[in-house]
């Protein structure tokens, strides 16, 4: 069965047929199904893109400072430069959405962002790089944040966990396939045409995202009501499916009353420290891999690729159990010290390649399948512009922790020639997470989800 046919599942009793309460969560089911095949391909070849042009920066590091003279610390100041832009506009960019509709918004981001990516062919010194990551990251802010929301409006609370894990399969697959695939790019195309193999990469990164905003207009609907491909019926299941599934929700229905929400700033915080290990993980894995002695660009991305098929495994698997048994806060908890040992390992094993690549499967399984996990408790304080604005204002947040730690792992490197200190404490960052995640959050995120 097919990942997006196992978001709805099928439940017939021990002898084959359903009774009337059966029946009806089987006609759900099916309708999840059809919604799923209908919006998710799309939304995870654009969440695909939308990754790797966050990430292939970090492909590129090698020749981009070869070719450029930039230091360790350049290149993370770089790196961090595309949060800030993000982080000042996402906000405003989801209120924005909110009001003129996710369909025409989002296809606006992937457009503009696809464009200033393949303008990175462009950079020539220091400031145009750290100008244009601004730009990059700007252009992109309220993309994923955009369609986690757009994501509340068409499936209920039951089905979320297995759908959030869809989407950011779509970032496993996006680091299973960019890595070896950026490795070829780099080896294979550098010097194709006159152009180094760091532009070819920048390139195929961006201006496919052009072509998939328009296509997000013209496939993509706002609302339940404008889906020609559902039935009367089957629309007005859904609409009050999720309605039924959000009832419990008094608070959060604006972004101040999001704000004011209890444990919505310590999801805040959570997510922060939960993108600090993440950025660790995306952008100083193959330099990791190079540093323990791996020389080949086609090799190092192909070992690149590890953890993100662990942490796509985990993903998939945590998605259907967490909506099976409806705990979220548990299952990210286990993550993310899943997560914390990985990064403590990494950091032992540093000049190790095979067990290197053991402790990035682990940090792998840990970090990239505990971020949809997250993403499951939001909806769970907040909803209509609360969510909009809400989760934009916890995605932003989180993004503060990319950051820190492209700075914090590329300074600890020029400072003592290691990158194991910087792991090491992102271990611990990561540990301190688990436990605000176990003990430090509100009654209303220690519920589990109803059944569908």
């Amino acid at each position: 069965m097919s990942n997006l046919s196992a978001v709805a599942g099928s439940t017939p009793d021990s002898t084959g047929h359903a009774n009337p309460a059966e029946a009806g969560e089987a006609d759900m089911r099916a309708i999840i199904r059809k919604v799923a095949w209908r919006l998710m391909p799309l939304i995870m070849l654009c969440y695909l893109f939308a990754f790797f042009d966050r990430i292939n920066i970090s492909f590129a590091k090698f020749q981009l400072q070869s070719d450029l003279g930039f230091s360790d610390t350049a290149y993370g100041l770089g790196a961090s430069l595309f949060v800030i832009g993000y982080v000042l506009f996402e906000v405003p960019s989801n209120l924005f959405l909110y009001k003129v509709g996710a369909r025409r918004w989002i296809a606006r981001i992937m457009i503009s962002w696809g464009l200033a990516t393949a303008a990175m062919v462009f950079v020539n010194n220091e400031w145009q790089f750290y100008g244009l990551r601004f730009v990059i990251g700007a252009m992109e802010a309220g993309f994923a944040p955009g369609v986690l929301y757009y994501l509340t409006l068409w499936f209920p609370a039951s089905f979320r966990g297995r759908v959030t894990s869809l989407l950011f399969l779509a970032s496993a697959f996006s680091g299973l396939v960019g890595a070896p695939l950026s490795g070829l790019v780099l080896g294979h195309m550098n010097g194709v045409m006159g152009m180094p193999g760091w532009h070819w990469l920048f390139l195929l990164g961006g201006l496919p995202c052009v072509l998939l905003g328009i296509l997000v207009l013209r496939v993509l609907k706002d609302r339940i009501e404008d889906a020609g491909w559902l039935t009367s019926t089957e629309k007005a299941t859904l609409a009050s499916q999720i309605t039924r599934q959000t009832q419990h929700t008094e608070h959060g229905h604006s972004l101040l009353g999001a704000i004011r929400t209890p444990g919505f700033l310590t999801l805040g915080l959570v997510y922060f420290l939960i993108q600090v290990a993440s950025y660790g993980l995306n952008f100083w894995a193959p330099h990791l891999i190079r540093a323990a002695g791996t020389q080949n660009p086609t090799v190092i991305g192909l070992l690149t690729a590890v953890p993100y098929i662990t942490g796509a495994i985990c993903m998939v698997v945590v998605g259907r159990l967490s909506d099976a048994t409806g705990e979220r806060r548990k299952f990210v908890c286990g993550l993310l010290v899943m997560a914390a040992i990985g990064f403590f390992a990494a950091g032992f094993f540093d000049k190790q390649t095979t067990l290197l690549i053991v402790a990035l499967a682990v940090m792998g399984a840990g970090v990239v399948a505990s971020i949809p996990a997250f993403w499951a408790l939001p909806p769970k304080l907040v909803t209509g512009a609360g969510a909009a604005g809400g989760i934009a204002l916890i995605n932003t947040l989180g993004q503060l922790g990319g950051i820190v730690s492209p700075v914090m792992v590329g300074r600890v490197r020029d400072l003592t020639g290691s990158t194991t200190p910087a792991l090491y404490a992102i271990g611990v960052t990561t540990l301190i997470c688990a436990a605000i995640v176990l003990y430090g959050l509100p009654a209303a995120l220690r519920q589990k989800d109803a059944a569908a």
